[in-house]
């Protein structure tokens, strides 16, 4: 049974920060580098001491931040499985015995004749394992402020998906071929009610893309029985990895806005290109439609698009980009985020 997998850890009260994050990689960077340079002014006896002050605390501090956080980097995978609690000891571990390492493997260089005793073995690594229990307290408290925001974004989400146009519209388009079409009709009842089922699973934080796909194609078949031969749709899911997992709710939305905004006041209609990839270590959902030269401004496209982009932020932080393009017949919505595998 698939289990979905978050790549961002940080919104979860109850999971340690995920150490393979860009994203907590430089806020842990940011806030050690602070407190290096408050600790440096507060030693200096003058605003000139500062700096030789700095230097000296960031000739332990930094060899000690890079090879902790290269050394949690790589036991990232084992500290996901264990308990929070237990999680927090090995980490409060960790960095006392990676300070206790630098400062042996050191030797004379932390030991200054300017002034001897400038570092002290143990009091140095009781202290960047104080500095990492207050690092895993902010992170804890991070999680706690973005739980409610993660909720809610994903409340509106789902609101978004069920709104009653769309339901009306549906069981018109079906009224309209019940009687020529029977078994067409019972089709398109059996997607509409798959589709809000779907919609209305609490699946996690990361399904397989492969879900919303099969979701999105039953959504797009709906919106095809309404609007006929003027909605076509091309895939290109060729270079797409089949283990890919992406945040629920995200694919058919900007194809409901792909539908709404761009196809439906076309009289002609138009072709929605949808291309899905992996490179590299990122995932790209490409989305491009045709739209009127003149287009008219909608509250609800604005409102779905900043809540995928607030989703994305809180899944995977800085290392998600969402960007829209504009032209004078077209539209195109370009996301790009890590690519997270399925684990079986």
């Amino acid at each position: 049974m698939p289990r979905p997998q978050s790549i961002n850890q940080n919104h979860l009260p109850d999971a340690l920060p995920n150490f393979r994050s860009l994203g907590v990689a430089l806020r842990i960077l940011l806030l050690v580098s602070g407190t290096a340079l408050l600790a440096a002014i507060a030693r200096a006896g003058a605003w000139r001491d500062v700096l030789p002050q700095l230097l000296g605390i960031f000739a332990l501090v930094q060899p000690v931040l890079l090879s902790s956080l290269l050394l949690l980097f790589a036991l990232n995978s084992l500290l996901a499985r264990l308990g929070y609690w237990q999680g927090c000891v090995t980490v409060l571990a960790v960095v006392p015995g990676v300070t206790l390492a630098i400062l042996q493997l050191g030797g004379d260089l932390y030991v200054p004749l300017s002034e001897p005793g400038y570092f002290s073995t143990w009091r140095d690594a009781m202290l960047s394992g104080a500095m990492a229990a207050v690092l895993l307290a902010y992170f804890r408290l991070r999680a706690q402020a973005l739980s409610p925001a993660m909720y809610q974004a994903r409340l509106q989400a789902l609101q978004a998906r069920i709104r009653p146009h769309f339901l009306f519209n549906c069981i018109n388009s079906v009224l309209g071929v019940v009687r020529n079409d029977p078994k067409r009709a019972e089709t398109a009842l059996e997607d509409m009610a798959d589709l809000f089922r779907m919609a209305m699973t609490d699946t996690g934080e990361l399904v397989p893309l492969r879900k919303e796909i099969e979701l999105s194609r039953q959504y797009l078949a709906l919106e095809r029985l309404r609007l006929g031969e003027r909605l076509a749709v091309n895939w290109e899911t060729g270079e797409m990895p089949a283990d890919a997992m992406i945040p629920p709710l995200l694919l058919q939305p900007l194809l409901e806005n792909a539908v709404y905004h761009g196809i439906e006041p076309l009289v002609d209609g138009g072709t929605i290109d949808i291309r899905l990839y992996r490179s590299g270590g990122e995932m790209h959902l490409d989305i491009r439609n045709p739209q009127h030269e003149q287009p008219v401004a909608h509250a609800g496209n604005k409102m779905a698009l900043a809540n995928i982009r607030e989703r994305l932020a809180l899944q995977f932080d800085i290392e998600a980009n969402y960007a829209v393009e504009a032209g004078t017949d077209y539209y195109r919505v370009h996301i790009v985020m890590p690519y997270v595998k399925e684990e079986i």
